[in-house]
């Protein structure tokens, strides 16, 4: 039957990719979706990550249709991005909502049931932005960063509970929201990525199918970097 997955933000680019290759493993994959229309051939709840109540009824709803989410990864995120001199406290706090405290929202709803199981998967989708910054993005690279620190003290709380807790940090991904960026931030990024050249979802699905696999069970509150070299040493 596989294991019972949650993948929020599911519902496109890195996300949807991670969705689809767990459920080509044979899991059963729910995503979560917000504003736009769900991908076809996945079982797809929407949830607001601001709202506790609405990231309630969608563990509910996955809960019926699945069973108890066994893995979890938190993919959802926005970006408002501004340079810090003009930027509005409140586009600085509605990225730490979706993004930090959207993370601890899930996580705290899907540890219920891997608590009583005493098993668990939980990837937190973070970004290379966490290490190397950006500007322009405040914002982002403080909810990115703030989820490393999440990460490591939930390890500690839930590793003797065979829960395990990790980070995928991609760097620069061929995505719809990547090739939305200036021409000259993206020859920026690649000249500081020591490969050269863009990564695939596919790559970032990779990393989270180990750490969510039998490969991956002795690993917990780590960063996984799939950058292509960017951010080394970060």
């Amino acid at each position: 039957m596989g294991r019972s997955v949650m993948v929020t933000g599911g519902n496109r680019g890195i996300g949807l990719a991670v969705a689809r290759a767990l459920a080509a493993d044979g899991d059963r994959v729910a995503i979560t979706h917000r504003d736009t229309e769900p991908p076809e051939g996945l079982f797809a709840v929407r949830a607001e990550m601001t709202d506790p109540k609405s990231i309630d009824t969608a563990f509910e709803k996955v809960e019926a249709e699945h069973g108890p989410v066994e893995v979890l990864v938190v993919n959802a995120g926005i970006t408002r991005d501004g340079l810090f001199l003009r930027m509005d406290e409140r586009d600085f706090t509605d990225v730490i909502d979706v993004n930090l405290h959207g993370a601890f929202r899930a996580v705290r709803r899907a540890v219920r049931g891997m608590v009583r199981a005493r098993w668990g998967r939980i990837v937190l989708m973070s970004s290379m932005t966490y290490a190397y910054g950006a500007p322009g993005q405040v914002n982002y690279g403080a909810s990115k960063a703030g989820m490393l620190g999440m990460t490591r003290s939930l390890a500690w709380e839930l590793g003797p509970r065979n829960i395990t807790v990790n980070v995928v940090a991609p760097g620069l991904i061929d995505t719809d929201m990547s090739r939305g960026i200036t021409d000259s931030r993206r020859e920026h990024l690649l000249a500081i990525t020591p490969l050269g050249h863009a990564g695939e979802v596919a790559d970032v699905a990779a990393a989270v199918r180990y750490l969510t696999g039998d490969s991956g069970r002795y690993v917990t509150g780590a960063v996984l970097p799939v950058s292509g070299g960017l951010g080394l040493g970060g």
